[in-house]
């Protein structure tokens, strides 16, 4: 049976920024959803321990005021999210996280950042099953121009976001559009094992990242790189 119709867990995070060695978590959700509707919700809300900048509120409408005052350590948040996050992954249940390489990579900075156990030491062994609909879309409609932004693949895929940059708003539906890609191409996604499309987006990534490399060195950056790592970058040991 496909995983299309089992359950799959929705993860996101709201940040103090768009580095993920260096931003931290301002909140987190992991949404359980089947057939595309949510069975379970776990939010968490952080104080960073750091100022959110105000680019970063106008995102996700969070302030460090509200951060301090309602959030609970980064420590324990932390901890918490990377704790719930294993269990699913341990237990075979694909995780859906749109541009994870983002998510994930910043969640591993912070786990480092607080000297607790990595995401591979805990599962004792690589991360996954990952669905990321954002490589997945990138690899299946490679020439369609414009945003590939979470709102405009849902627009695309004619999934309701109720609420942008919400973690648990963005977690549902990037579940949604997960669904969507694979109801649209069953051949090269919604047949596939999860295990098995896992390892195809490791490749898909790398493809795109090595096209989008050569396009930038010709055009605008001979020292441009980008890192076809996926799902997840190991933390920058120079990152405060």
């Amino acid at each position: 049976m496909s995983w299309m119709h089992d359950t799959l867990v929705g993860f996101d995070l709201e940040t103090t920024g768009t580095e993920p060695s260096r931003s931290r978590i301002v909140s987190a959700a992991l949404i359980e959803a089947k057939a595309g509707e949510p069975v379970r919700r776990r939010a968490w809300l952080a104080d960073p321990g750091v100022a959110i900048p105000a680019e970063a509120t106008a995102v996700h409408g969070i302030t460090t005021e509200r951060a301090v005052a309602e959030g609970r350590p980064a420590i324990d948040v932390v901890a918490e999210v990377a704790a719930a996050l294993v269990s699913y992954l341990r237990q075979g249940v694909p995780v859906v996280v749109y541009n994870a390489p983002f998510d994930l990579s910043l969640l591993a900075a912070e786990l480092g950042r607080y000297d607790l156990p990595s995401l591979e030491r805990q599962l004792g062994g690589a991360v996954g099953p990952v669905l990321d609909p954002l490589t997945v879309d990138r690899a299946v409609d490679k020439y369609r121009k414009g945003s590939r932004s979470l709102e405009n693949a849902c627009a695309l895929y004619g999934v309701e976001l109720a609420e942008a940059h919400e973690a648990g708003s963005d977690a549902l539906a990037a579940v949604r559009v997960a669904l969507a890609l694979g109801e649209r191409y069953p051949d090269r996604v919604g047949a596939v094992d999860p295990a098995e499309l896992h390892l195809a987006q490791i490749r898909w990534h790398a493809d795109w990242a090595e096209g989008l490399q050569s396009w930038l060195r010709r055009s605008k950056d001979p020292q441009a790189v980008v890192d076809g790592t996926w799902p997840l970058r190991q933390p920058d040991a120079s990152a405060e």
